[in-house]
């Protein structure tokens, strides 16, 4: 029975488990791409999504000035407190926050620097599962997870493709439309009577030819 078990424990105990994610999250945000297994992809997936969130919602070159009082000691004992201007990156609190899960240096100067800036217009799912086929040995299902917006290939014959959309419901019509519709209306007319005139018409029969025996 699997009662309580609202995520995939991946068969591995808790501190396993999260080194693994944040080692694999890591090597997906390094390489863009990754094999794995299937259970492990999609336990990926609610891994890094909400990290790649976090990353973009920030403005990473934005550096705000922030007021802190401090308490400077006299040489008689007395304390004073004075403020002191900080500047301060707007995304570092962000930065600490994903570092604590990744645990990687490199890796979260690939996502500040280079992914978070790609999708930033992209609103989720920013990875995508691709199953493979079956490993020899085990049979465990295997995939392919990526980071959709370095797909250069998939970019490339999704911007070629037509996307013109239709659709089964009725559209309202312009003043231009109902100009047209009553020349269209007496041609389709014009083309029946043409239809029905033919009709009436009897068909020509090829006359006989005499034949001529030499």
């Amino acid at each position: 029975m699997r009662h309580n078990k609202k995520f995939n424990h991946l068969s591995r105990k808790s501190a396993h488990r999260k080194s693994m994610l944040a080692n694999m999250a890591s090597s997906l945000i390094k390489h863009k791409r990754i094999m794995t297994t299937l259970a492990k992809a999609k336990a990926l997936q609610t891994f890094v999504e909400p990290l790649i969130t976090k990353s973009k919602a920030v403005n990473n070159t934005v550096i705000t000035p922030v007021v802190r009082t401090v308490e400077v000691k006299r040489p008689d004992g007395s304390v004073e407190k004075m403020e002191k201007t900080i500047h301060v990156n707007s995304s570092t609190p962000a930065r600490r926050l994903v570092f604590s899960y990744l645990r990687d240096k490199e890796a979260l100067k690939e996502l500040f620097g280079t992914v978070a800036p790609k999708v930033a217009d992209r609103p989720g799912g920013y990875t995508r599962v691709l199953k493979t086929g079956f490993r020899h040995g085990d049979a465990a299902e295997m995939a392919m997870i990526e980071l959709v917006d370095f797909n250069e290939a998939a970019l490339t014959a999704f911007s070629k493709k037509d996307t013109k959309r239709t659709t089964r419901r009725s559209r309202k019509k312009t003043a231009q439309d109902e100009k047209k519709e009553p020349a269209a209306r007496s041609q389709r007319q014009r083309n029946v009577g043409d239809i029905k005139f033919s009709e009436s018409t009897p068909a020509k029969t090829a006359e006989p030819q005499n034949e001529v025996n030499e």
